[in-house]
């Protein structure tokens, strides 16, 4: 059963992703903010990563740049999921090395193929 590490600032948010990802097989660990998030990653090793971008303590640009330039974590996908649309915001989801960049409210559909695409990749 492939692992999601789910970080994310907004309880409801996570409950509701958490539910769809177990619903869909998948287990999911969960983290409340940037430095949580960065911590479980190196101690939960999962095998995807859903990262909010503005969050509490570190924001996921930077724990996405900082598990992307370790050789350790370099290979785990990550999507960064954010209400931050801009093109800027986008770009810098890429110089980061996010693997996707998917803006919220999304489509829970569209989300699951993402999550499938990237661990089929990845694997």
């Amino acid at each position: 059963m492939p692992r999601i590490l789910l970080v994310d600032d907004e309880a409801q948010l996570v409950t509701m992703v958490q539910m769809r990802l177990e619903a869909n097989g998948y287990e999911v660990v969960t983290a409340s903010n940037g430095q949580e998030g960065l911590d479980k990653a190196k101690s939960e090793n999962p095998d995807l990563i859903m990262m909010d971008v503005m969050m509490p303590k570190m924001d996921g640009y930077k724990v996405c740049g900082l598990l992307k330039n370790d050789t350790r974590y370099s290979k785990i996908p990550i999507i960064l999921f954010t209400a931050r649309a801009q093109q800027d915001d986008k770009e810098l989801g890429g110089e980061v090395g996010a693997d996707a960049y998917i803006t919220k409210p999304f489509e829970p559909p569209m989300l699951l193929a993402k999550i499938e695409e990237l661990l089929n990749k990845a694997s």
